[in-house]
């Protein structure tokens, strides 16, 4: 056969390729996502998502929220702009938990032995469903900044309840009284810096009552609003397709 001659000889064929590069495309748009949305996650967020002992009803529910609704206001804006496909963030984020527990499972488990419920990564599947279903009712970019990121902050913390429960039971400890989550900490120190065995639930917002969770999330979800617009801007700006004019 001659370099001249194509390589697809019927329209069948001609089909079969087309959705073999299709398969390709999305095997490696999956991946690319995963291991970007990864390396900012970890780098933004970090030990709030790492440690159970970490996940508490202040800082927890204020950045992880804020941090990880960047990358689903972007690829949703960009795959609804182009592709009119209401499922941007609940892939973002699928990829995201798909790399966050390989990374738990061969890193934290498999190379230092630290047990996965000390290291397993957040909910986050609801927040996302929660944004491409109020894009897909509306089709408004400003309403789903508005609602649906207001309802990805508010919504992180009931939707991990279930799963952090049991680490929030009080114990007492040689004279001590604290968490299970706290304890599990103490027993597997990471580090010998104070920072990394400091005691999560001590805090200023106790001022606005016993219950710190609801300001967290609050602020955690006004913050959300205003990270989307910004990173939808991104988004958007990726998907600009420029022509260059023939000379």
């Amino acid at each position: 056969m001659s370099t001249l001659q194509t390589a697809v000889r019927s329209h069948a064929e001609a089909v079969s390729v087309s959705r073999t590069v299709d398969y390709l495309g999305l095997f490696i748009f999956f991946f690319v996502i995963c291991g970007s949305y990864h390396i900012h996650a970890m780098l933004t967020m970090g030990d709030w998502d790492f440690w159970i002992d970490w996940k508490d009803r202040r800082l927890w529910v204020t950045v992880v929220p804020i941090v990880l609704v960047t990358f689903p206001a972007a690829v949703q804006s960009w795959m609804w702009e182009r592709l009119r496909l209401p499922w941007g963030a609940t892939v973002c984020v699928l990829a995201l938990l798909f790399g966050e527990w390989v990374n738990r499972y061969f890193n934290f488990w498999g190379w230092t032995y630290f047990p996965i419920t000390m290291c397993f990564p957040s909910q986050i599947v609801p927040g996302a469903i929660l944004l491409d279903s109020v894009l897909l009712l509306s089709g408004s970019y400003l309403f789903t900044a508005v609602v649906g990121a207001m309802g990805w902050g508010l919504i992180f913390y009931p939707g991990n309840w279930p799963i952090i429960a049991p680490y929030h039971v009080p114990v007492e400890y040689n004279g001590m009284l604290l968490s299970v989550a706290d304890l599990i900490g103490y027993n597997y120190v990471r580090t010998g810096t104070p920072e990394y065995i400091r005691m999560v639930e001590k805090g200023t917002l106790r001022t606005f009552g016993k219950d710190v969770a609801p300001v967290s999330a609050f602020f955690s979800a006004f913050m959300s609003i205003l990270i989307y617009f910004i990173w939808h801007f991104v988004g958007r700006w990726f998907a600009t397709v420029r022509f260059i004019k023939s000379t």
